[in-house]
């Protein structure tokens, strides 16, 4: 093998997994697995694909070694192969974001719309959970909480939150998070709690970056 055809293989294995990252909808599954294993199923009703679409996707994901695939009887779950695909989608997500004016417009037009309030940030969250002063509430699905979770956070995914504000004290400021900073579960859950007179805000990121600041967090006992 020559020079030329030397680079031309090593580029062309590149390309296998920028074309596995060059659709919103893989994007969207590598977000999901960010936050633990899901089954076919649920990330098919995350995302609103079919069944048949999302497998689709994930055999691509896979096959430029993004995700990894178990058997859990007659489910198949999926999650990312390592940490360095997490990376990998944080750094598209940086370039965007300071590449891309767009991507801004689109996310301050959506969250003012949507909560009105600028959110909160890692550190000042870190500060005032420790000193009791907010909760910290986590409103993804109950599967995600219990993949891994910000330390002392309280668990109320969204589609239930309106059904259980009874338990939380009405006394204290409620700090939502969900998947990260274009996830929109937050942003509707500081909504409701606002629209029954609670004091609400958002975590500007979500677990994922939480997690890889090295901040406290609560894990599974393997």
């Amino acid at each position: 093998m020559g020079g030329r055809e030397f680079k031309d293989a090593v580029y062309e294995q590149l390309a296998r997994v920028a074309a596995a990252f060059g659709s919103p909808k893989r994007i969207e599954i590598i977000d999901i697995l960010a936050q633990g294993d899901r089954n076919v199923e649920n990330i098919a009703q995350e995302t609103g694909l079919s069944i048949a679409n999302t497998s689709q996707h994930l055999q691509v994901l896979k096959g430029a070694g993004l995700v990894l695939s178990r058997k859990a009887g007659l489910q198949v779950f999926y999650r990312l192969s390592g940490p360095v695909v997490e990376d990998g989608y944080q750094v598209l997500r940086r370039v965007a974001e300071e590449r891309i004016a767009e991507l801004g417009k689109i996310a301050k037009d959506y969250f003012e719309g949507a909560d009105g309030m600028d959110p909160i940030g890692r550190t000042e969250l870190m500060a005032r959970a420790v000193s009791g002063e907010v909760i910290v509430l986590d409103v993804r699905p109950a599967l995600e909480y219990e993949s891994g979770h910000i330390a002392g956070a309280f668990s109320i995914p969204l589609e239930e939150l309106a059904g259980h504000l009874a338990e939380i004290p009405a006394d204290r400021e409620i700090v939502a998070y969900c998947r990260g900073p274009y996830c929109v579960l937050a942003a509707e859950a500081v909504r409701i709690l606002r629209s029954h007179g609670r004091h609400a805000a958002r975590l500007a990121e979500g677990y994922p970056e939480w997690r890889a600041a090295g901040l406290p967090v609560e894990t599974p006992v393997s």
